[in-house]
């Protein structure tokens, strides 16, 4: 299990796959709201001029010195669904982040989101 508190000092880091190859900068962690323990994070990709923000599972990431090593290649994850880096990623946006990598989504009894930044 992840631990939250370590997880958020992970902030800038890069992230790679399982082979090593670089895919961004860890830009923040969201955490599973039924559970409060950390689900995904954004990463920053792009261009210097165009960034974004992609949604990375991290179910099995690995800590290293200066990157976290992410389950899903780069490929996979660079063509997650993407928003602007001043941009919260909507409600009804959130079940196609969790379809793109054949995850479950199940939103709270009343509908609440599955994911919060933290």
């Amino acid at each position: 299990m992840i631990q939250a508190a370590d997880i958020r000092e992970w902030r800038t880091q890069n992230v790679v796959d399982p082979d090593g190859h670089g895919i961004g900068s860890l830009e923040a962690v969201y955490v599973d709201t039924r559970t409060d323990e950390p689900a995904m994070a954004t990463v920053e990709i792009g261009l210097p001029t165009r960034h974004r923000l992609v949604f990375v599972p991290l179910d099995g990431a690995i800590v290293g010195p200066g990157y976290v090593k992410v389950a899903h290649g780069k490929a996979l994850v660079k063509k997650c669904p993407a928003i602007g880096t001043d941009d919260v990623l909507p409600a009804e946006d959130e079940a196609a982040v969790f379809a793109h990598y054949g995850m479950a989504y199940q939103p709270g009894a009343g509908g609440e989101r599955q994911l919060a930044r933290r």
